[in-house]
């Protein structure tokens, strides 16, 4: 429930959940246990998370990051991004004699399986996603000749495929509910029988920092979302302040960023942050907003989350040395 602001009216709404999923947290600590058990120089095929706060941390710490596996030498030791890579992108690590570590979300990995799982049934399969993205080109690289990419309702409108009768859509994991399904919605009006994946693919961490936003948005004069331009789930999160009633709302990274005119005759300032920002972020943001009056902070929780996944199997303890 939002209550009413301080004596001066000034009052910060923070967003819970925020921050780190667990996707998230595992793909980060893969790294940093990389390093500690290997010693630098790791390998990092793209940035690990879409941050640029984590990666200029791990890049300190003597994590390298590349964009393909041919940057990174022969017999080396690679991390694969939480965002998923194609088998070619394994095919050619396993070329190059490349040690791999697989940090790869589970949960981008089940919409993986789900993509090979349809096109050994030969559908005709829908990926609603951005062109471009990590994770889209992973997922699309798993069926290439079964994965017609549909970024939005105009692509739905011209998409063609071999069966009507025949065709699921799935969808990259980070996007926007109301997004992805105003797109499926355009997909189904000219395929009826369009399946549903058996599960949604939609990250449920990204729908929770989502609905922590709308349930804030609409009494917000201005919302800050902490999160890096290239992360999609951070550059949703302005989408649907604005779309759920916010003032305004822009996306930082540090809260140096913060522009000061931002703040001009402004009440109540919401606070969110990407699923891939640490929380030491979103701290220095609402420092900022407390040494400008913003003192009064109150949580506004819509969820809570309890999942955790376990570290890639490669850096686990074997079970000799437990």
């Amino acid at each position: 429930m939002v209550g009413t602001a301080g004596s001066e009216g000034k009052r910060v709404l923070l967003a819970a959940p925020r921050g780190y999923c667990a996707g998230v947290d595992r793909a980060v600590e893969a790294v940093e246990q990389a390093l500690e058990q290997h010693g630098a120089p790791v390998y990092v095929r793209k940035q690990i998370v879409h941050n640029r706060h984590v990666v200029e941390t791990l890049s300190a710490r003597g994590a390298i990051f590349v964009d393909e596996t041919d940057e990174v030498p022969e017999g080396a030791l690679v991390v694969f991004s939480a965002h998923g890579v194609s088998p070619a992108v394994k095919e050619q690590a396993k070329e190059r004699s490349l040690r791999t570590i697989d940090a790869t979300c589970p949960l981008v990995t089940k919409v993986h399986q789900e993509a090979k799982r349809y096109a050994r049934e030969d559908y005709d399969i829908l990926l609603v996603g951005h062109q471009g993205h990590e994770e889209v080109e992973g997922t699309s690289g798993e069926a290439p000749a079964n994965i017609q990419l549909v970024e939005n309702a105009a692509d739905a409108a011209t998409v063609t495929v071999r069966d009507p009768a025949k065709v699921v859509w799935l969808s990259q994991t980070t996007l926007s509910v109301d997004e992805t399904m105003e797109t499926v919605h355009a997909l189904r009006d000219r395929f009826p029988t369009l399946q549903n994946p058996p599960s949604d693919d939609i990250c449920y961490d990204t729908q929770n920092r989502q609905v922590a936003v709308k349930a804030m948005a609409q009494h917000c004069d201005l919302v800050i979302v902490v999160g890096s331009p290239n992360s999609s789930n951070s550059v949703r999160l302005v989408e649907v302040a604005l779309n759920a009633g916010a003032g305004a709302s822009h996306l930082i990274d540090y809260a140096r960023e913060i522009d000061e005119a931002w703040l001009e005759g402004v009440r109540t300032v919401g606070v969110t942050s990407g699923a891939s920002v640490p929380e030491v972020l979103v701290r220095g943001v609402l420092d900022y907003l407390a040494e400008r009056g913003w003192e009064s902070v109150e949580e506004v929780t819509t969820a809570e989350e309890t999942l955790t996944f376990a570290l890639p199997r490669e850096l686990r303890p074997s079970r000799a040395s437990r």
